[in-house]
């Protein structure tokens, strides 16, 4: 990463996302680098859960950071930088996955999946990933951005630009279609197809 145009020195504490968004607005060259530096792992993982297909989640990840560092100007600091970029990065999964018809709402193959051997330790994470996986596209960005990124209803409505029952809604519906998938006998049966 570059050296900031602003100059700090070694006790200056680091500046925060909306100074460094600010920043690139005013024509600092390297505050969008360091902001898009301290967000992509998370932005990533946002993307993973919200696409079907790491490299989908690549290039929406693309697409959002070149949006965003486009509209950085008409940002209204009415939220938090963070919370601006998981919105766009959610919306761009969506609009990928709405041009790529055939991923929207599409039960995934056990084969195209894998299977697991049933008499092996099974990682919690991927049973819980794929079952993700098979959830409508706006459940599942309703119940990641609540229940695994930790924003409110109300922060997650304006992350989807939708009403807060329909957050609400989306969740409890997404809650149902995991508690069914992930039921221990569900789970073991499913795995060993």
């Amino acid at each position: 990463m570059g050296k900031s145009s602003g100059t700090r020195e070694p006790g200056d504490r680091p500046r925060t996302d909306a100074e460094l968004l600010s920043a690139h607005v005013a024509g600092d060259r390297y505050a969008f680098e360091e902001l898009f530096y301290r967000h992509h792992r998370q932005l990533y993982r946002l993307a993973v859960l919200s696409s079907r297909d790491p490299d989908d989640a690549a290039d929406a990840l693309q697409d959002a950071l070149l949006a965003a560092h486009r509209a950085a100007r008409t940002f209204r600091h009415d939220s938090a930088v963070r919370s601006w970029l998981h919105r766009i990065v959610v919306n761009a999964c969506l609009d990928r996955l709405r041009r790529n018809k055939s991923h929207v709402c599409e039960e995934l193959d056990e084969q195209l999946c894998g299977t697991i051997d049933p008499t092996q330790d099974v990682d919690t994470a991927i049973v819980v990933e794929r079952a993700l996986m098979r959830l409508p596209v706006e459940q599942r960005a309703a119940v990641v951005a609540v229940d695994m990124q930790g924003y409110s209803v109300a922060e997650t409505a304006r992350i989807l630009g939708v009403p807060e029952g329909t957050v609400k809604s989306r969740c409890a519906r997404a809650r149902r279609k995991l508690a069914a998938a992930l039921a221990p006998g569900r789970t073991r049966a499913a795995t060993s197809r």
